[in-house]
């Protein structure tokens, strides 16, 4: 017999996904900013860097896999919390070394932000897997609003108090700060993990499971299921055009409408709440409505790429017209729909992943997985290539900025289209599941 995960289980689940977010910031927004300021580094440095730890994700359909053929998910996460650990002090010490043997640093920044690429995929791939098996069906929508806003509370706190502890700015003092964020990150990820999947199954009925087969074997089964297929490409659709946006937004505001380093910081930030509140919506709203009307995950993610399309079409009004045009609040209601859409999308996942069984639950977590990081990697550059090319051939930074916009809101429609095609995913029917904290 399988419990589920209760309220205190899926939020110490959430505590394994506050301590990842605590030291993805430092590797990829902290170190970034020393590289490029006190290091006086090109951009594409740090930029490269990034993409190389998203680049590595692709193997987590592996790793999913090999959490499958585990009786337990618990040392895969912890095994990737430690590498992520590792992978984030190399990162650190790779930076204090660039300002006197940069070759040397850039080497070891080449190994470190591998490792924090795998440490992720294999924490985060396996986390999740042992969400969708563990969540009963109606608290997946709140499970995902619960954990996703953890990750982004273990980034702001840690943001915060981290950046409190560099001033004055020292290699010695970066290398410290970040090595003991990761270490505190990897004591509450041991902490909040201690029983959880202990209390999901009994040992026997553990010991019964059959093990999941070969990875070419399991990856062909996943592939051949037309729902995970599908779920695949809408992964990938939508998180280009939501990773697009990124890099763009801030320098839009700052040609467009002449905002200051600071207003357009504000708008970012302005925007981050609204992904927030449309999260918490989501959560909260979605979970209601669950146990009455089992496809409302699918009406939400719809939802919410229908609204993010039709913010952006607002962005691409606003770079025709900006006088007098509403950007904050254009901002803030891109970031509800996008925060709707992403909530609903991770519950999506869950229940997908869920009704395919413990043992395949894995290898689907990280074929999406493999979807959203290589998304995310192209994202982001795609976005800004583009509107350097287009002001290139335009002279014109607001016709630029416009056009990519238009290709973002075009894919946005596109993943609410594929999203609509989308079954509504239903449990397995057995195992018999009853609830555990």
């Amino acid at each position: 017999m399988h419990a589920t995960l209760g309220w205190i289980g899926i939020v110490r689940l959430g505590l394994v996904q506050t301590a990842l977010g605590a030291i993805v910031v430092l590797t990829t927004a902290t170190l970034n900013r020393v590289m490029v300021v006190e290091l006086a580094l090109a951009a594409t440095i740090p930029g490269a860097l990034v993409g190389l730890h998203y680049a590595v994700q692709i193997l987590r359909p592996v790793w999913g896999h090999r959490s499958d053929r585990g009786r337990r998910r618990t040392p895969w996460i912890l095994g990737g919390m430690a590498t992520l650990g590792l992978g984030g002090v190399l990162a650190a010490l790779s930076v204090a070394l660039m300002a006197d043997r940069f070759a040397l640093g850039m080497t070891l920044a080449i190994l470190a932000f591998l490792l924090v690429g795998i440490g992720v995929g294999a924490a985060g791939t396996s986390l999740l897997a042992l969400l969708a098996s563990a969540v009963a069906p109606a608290r997946r929508p709140a499970a995902a609003t619960i954990v996703w806003l953890m990750m982004i509370l273990g980034m702001a706190v840690t943001a915060v108090l981290a950046g409190g502890l560099l001033d004055p700015y020292s290699p010695l003092r970066l290398v410290a700060v970040t090595g003991a964020v990761a270490g505190l990150a990897f004591l509450l990820a041991c902490a909040a993990l201690l029983r959880v999947e202990s209390r999901l199954a009994r040992p026997a009925v553990v010991a019964a499971e059959p093990l999941a087969p070969g990875f070419r074997v399991s990856l062909a089964d996943a592939w051949a299921d037309p729902q995970a297929r599908l779920f695949t490409v809408f992964v990938f659709v939508s998180m280009l055009a939501y990773s697009a946006q990124d890099l763009i937004l801030e320098p839009f505001a700052g040609l467009v409408f002449a905002m200051t380093p600071g207003e357009t910081t504000t708008l970012a930030g302005m925007q981050h709440g609204g992904v927030f509140l449309g999260m918490v919506f989501t959560g909260i709203v979605g979970t209601w409505l669950s146990t009455r009307h089992p496809g409302v995950l699918r009406a939400f993610t719809v939802a919410g790429c229908f609204g993010s399309a039709l913010m952006i079409g607002g962005l691409v009004l606003a770079a025709a017209a900006p006088e007098g045009w509403p950007l904050l609040a254009n901002v803030v209601a891109l970031g509800v729909a996008n925060g709707v859409f992403a909530v609903a999308a991770i519950g999506s996942m869950m229940a997908l992943a869920g009704s395919a069984g413990p043992r395949r639950s894995g290898m689907r977590m990280g074929l999406w997985g493999a979807a959203q990081a290589i998304a995310f990697g192209l994202g982001g550059l795609a976005g800004t290539v583009a509107v350097d090319l287009l002001r290139l051939v335009t002279d014109d930074a607001a016709s630029a900025y416009g056009a990519v916009f238009a290709l973002e809101g075009v894919a946005f429609v596109a993943a609410a289209v594929i999203a609509l095609r989308l079954a509504g995913a239903r449990p397995s029917p057995s195992p018999a599941m009853v609830p555990a904290e």
